[in-house]
């Protein structure tokens, strides 16, 4: 038989489940947002600045770089250098310019990069 203490009961945990789990989704929409831009420039393995992260080096100018695993997100701030990115290894193929300020997802994965003076 129910009581009126138990149905309280039973409406406290449904709402506390329930923040629970908008909580969860709240940190879930966060964690898939862009990581905070910092001077240099990262080239990102996943979309959104996620996954595997490598730091380019901007001052090796005209330097053709593979990258592994590619890149299918950006992010530049530097006022002096951009990226050249690549569909194909040893700069071949489709390519991008990022610009000297950009966070930016792929049109495709980049296999290669150069850093050229902007």
């Amino acid at each position: 038989m129910f009581t009126p203490e138990t149905k309280l009961r039973g409406a406290a945990v449904t709402v506390a489940l329930a923040a629970a789990l908008v909580g969860l989704g709240a940190g879930t929409a966060g964690a898939a947002g862009w990581p905070p831009l910092q001077p240099g420039a990262r080239l990102y393995s996943s979309t959104y600045g996620q996954g595997f992260a490598t730091t380019v080096d901007l001052t090796d100018l005209g330097t053709c770089h593979t990258l592994w695993p590619g890149a299918r997100s950006v992010q530049i701030a530097n006022g002096g250098a951009t990226l050249a990115l690549y569909a194909e290894a040893d700069c071949n193929g489709p390519g991008w310019l990022s610009g000297t300020l950009a966070q930016a997802n792929l049109p495709r994965t980049a296999l290669s990069y150069r850093v050229l003076q902007a």
